[in-house]
Formats: C-alpha cells, sequence, structure tokens
C-alpha cells in the first residue's frame, strides 16, 4: 500500500516565511528562488525563520536526504499572485531547474504526489485516494508504489511556489483545490512553466455550479475570514451522535440500545469500535454489543427493532492474526491467548455468532474481510435507508 504524510499548515499568509534553515546560496546563485516583494531585504541582518516548525523540519529532512541544499524564498509580504512573478522564475532557475538541470528527480521509495489546499485539504485527499483504489493491483505488492504529501492551509502565494518547486524537484504530481482564481491561475502556470503535472479538482465543477446557478463563485477558502456559517442543527445532531455512541461502546448501557439508529454485533476484533465511530461522525447514534461465546447477550439487544441491528463476521484465520497481533501488544497471558487466538476458539467463537444470526434473520450480516471501514459504512447505509424509506428491502439472511 502506498504510505501518507501529512503536513498542515495554518500560518497566517503575513507572518509566514518558509525556510529550509540551511545556508543560503549566494545572492547570485541561479538556485535561488526570487519572486515580487514589496519590502527590501537588507542580507546584512540575518532573518529568522518563521512560520510552522513543522515546515522547516520537512523541508531539512528532505533536503538531507536529498543531498542538496533547498533555496530560501524572497522574502516579502502582500505578495501579488501575478502571473508575471511566475514568468521570472523560469528564467532564475535556467542552470538548477528541477525539469531540465542535470539532478535527477527524487523519488522516496515511490512516485510523490502533492497535495495542495487553502482549506482542509479533505476533497484533494479523499479524491486522490478514491482515484488510487484503481491502482490496488499494482499498489498491494508496492509494483507501482507512491507517496502523497497533504499541505493544507496554504492561502499565501510564496508558500505555494516554495512547494510546487520542491514538487519539480521530486519529478511529482500536483494535485490542488484553491477556491482564489488567482491562486488556482498561479498553481496551474507554475507547474505549466515548470513542466509538472498538475489537476486542478475544484476548477471545473465550480465553473460548471456557477454556469448552471448563473452567480460567480466567492473565491473564498472555507473558513476564510469573513465567511461566517452559524452552527447548523445537523452538527449539533453529530456531536450528540459521537457522544452517544462512545458512551455505548463495547456493550455499554445496554438499557440504551433502543436510542440508537444503528445497533453492530459481532465478535471481538471486527471493527465495531471503529466502525461505529465513522459512523457516528455521520450523525448516527450507534450503539455496538460484542458477541463473546459463554456470555449472554443483553435482552434489550433483542428487543430493539429488529431492523436496527446488523451483524458482522469475518473470515477466521484473518481474525486469528488480528487477535494474535491484539493479545501480544496487550501484553496477554500464554493461558488467556490461548483462550482468544487459538484457531480452534475462533472458529468456535464465529460458529457461536453465526447461530445467532440465524436465530435473528432479519439482521443482516455483513462480511467485513478485506473491507475498509468506509466500504463496510456505505453497506451499512444503504441497507439502513433502505429499510428506512422502504425502498428495496434486502432478502433474509443475506451475506453482504
Amino acid at each position: 500500500m502506498f504510505s501518507s504524510s501529512t503536513l498542515t499548515l495554518r500560518q497566517p499568509a503575513t507572518s509566514f516565511t518558509c525556510s529550509a534553515q540551511a545556508k543560503p546560496e549566494p545572492s547570485n546563485s541561479d538556485n535561488t528562488l526570487s519572486l515580487p516583494t514589496t519590502q527590501p531585504h537588507s542580507d546584512s541582518q540575518p532573518r529568522k525563520p518563521k512560520g510552522s516548525v513543522q515546515l522547516n523540519r520537512w523541508f531539512r529532512a528532505r533536503a538531507i536526504r536529498s543531498g542538496r541544499k533547498l533555496d530560501r524564498p524572497g522574502h516579502g509580504s502582500n505578495l501579488s499572485p501575478q502571473i508575471q512573478g511566475l514568468r521570472d522564475l523560469k528564467t532564475q532557475t535556467k542552470d538548477s531547474d528541477p525539469v531540465t538541470g542535470d539532478n535527477e528527480p527524487e523519488v522516496m521509495g515511490g512516485k510523490p504526489i502533492y497535495m495542495v489546499s487553502d482549506g482542509t485539504g479533505w476533497t484533494a485527499e479523499h479524491s486522490v485516494n478514491a482515484a488510487l483504489g484503481q491502482f490496488e493491483h499494482c499498489l498491494v505488492d508496492r509494483g507501482c508504489p507512491v507517496n502523497t504529501h497533504l499541505f493544507s492551509g496554504i492561502d499565501d502565494v510564496e508558500m505555494l511556489m516554495e512547494i510546487i518547486k520542491q514538487a519539480a524537484k521530486e519529478g511529482a504530481i500536483l494535485v490542488y483545490t484553491l477556491a482564489d482564481p488567482s491562486m488556482a491561475e498561479s498553481a496551474k502556470q507554475a507547474c505549466k512553466l515548470w513542466g509538472i503535472p498538475s489537476t486542478d479538482i475544484l476548477g471545473p465543477i465550480t465553473e460548471a455550479i456557477a454556469s448552471h446557478l448563473g452567480v460567480s463563485p466567492s473565491g473564498l477558502p472555507r473558513g476564510a475570514p469573513g465567511r461566517y456559517f452559524p452552527l447548523s442543527d445537523e452538527y449539533f445532531r453529530r456531536i450528540e451522535a459521537i457522544e452517544f455512541t462512545i458512551k455505548q461502546d463495547d456493550g455499554a448501557l445496554p438499557q440504551n440500545l433502543n436510542k440508537a439508529d444503528i445497533v453492530l454485533a459481532g465478535v471481538s476484533r471486527t471493527g465495531k469500535t471503529p466502525l461505529s465511530i465513522y459512523l457516528a461522525q455521520k450523525g448516527y447514534k450507534v450503539a455496538n454489543v460484542p458477541i463473546v461465546m459463554g456470555v449472554e447477550l443483553p435482552k434489550s439487544l433483542f428487543e430493539v427493532h429488529p431492523e436496527k441491528v446488523f451483524g458482522l463476521t469475518i473470515n477466521p484465520l484473518v481474525l486469528q492474526t488480528i487477535r494474535k497481533a491484539r493479545a501480544k501488544s496487550l501484553g496477554f497471558s500464554e493461558e488467556v491467548r490461548s483462550n482468544y487466538s487459538e484457531m480452534d476458539y475462533v472458529r468456535q467463537e464465529l460458529e457461536f455468532a453465526g447461530r445467532t444470526f440465524a436465530q435473528n434473520p432479519v439482521w443482516p450480516v455483513i462480511e467485513v474481510t478485506g473491507k475498509a471501514i468506509e466500504e463496510t459504512a456505505a453497506v451499512i447505509l444503504r441497507l439502513y435507508h433502505d429499510r428506512k424509506h422502504r425502498c428495496s428491502m434486502p432478502r433474509i439472511s443475506k451475506l453482504y
């Protein structure tokens, strides 16, 4: 599978200076990234790096691994994101240009994918992950390894140019969601000048909706100053759902099962807790009940509406592997391990759970082997809403 490193930048644009904390090259070096500035800077006075410590650390690590010094950006405030400034970048990096220079693009264990956003980066990250799902056939065996890097909160052109320059050095592809049209255009032109493949995720759909509505977009990222969104009823409903779900974890407070929207039942290590939290973040009150061989299930489980209950099952070999790792990490004694992760016990407990599901045929049984939390949640929500709206009732005792 592909590795992922996430970096969040939330410093104000007017007070951020990105630095590799390496000794600057001479002022006449072609490696120096120069951008139009509004304030002169004296070389006789040392500059103190400002902004995100994470970004500085990240650039230092990259410099050490590559064996090259990273250039400092020009120092200035209120940088104008004009294409005229981008054209200067091309000429000022002619000898050490990441694309045309002698240095080969560096691939750190996989082809890099840079995701840049002026917001949280959620849209870019999930879009890239969805696209990478089409390449599982080569990602699993590292046939086409990739490294993803998320840069969120990028609301300054100087920061954007430094990231794009580093992407060019590494031969990365740039995927961006920038609400500000001038920022998006700057990214597009910079990638074009440096020969970086890029994709604008937000721009095309924003333009299409603007044309459909006949209204121009604001160009402001979510959470930008001046944008105010009052907390909605849906927001408080999600918070309430998360609080409820945490209190109901692992069979706690069985008397409250009737208040849940969804009830999950399954043996230990079938992913009930993370699945519950994921569904709760979408606004559903979820309770989960463990099925343990020899332990009587709470009566309230059979008293709630059966269409709320979903059974979870898993392949016994996979379950044994998960349980062995879990028992080792928790330091279980040898006796406890034998009762928890031995194959005979695992099979018996799954058979016990299977008999419980068979006695309650309205409960759908979902096979979670090899499924991501999102995939299992999608199946549950489809069945939940189908039943709620009486759209297409599933067959009784169908294994999903």
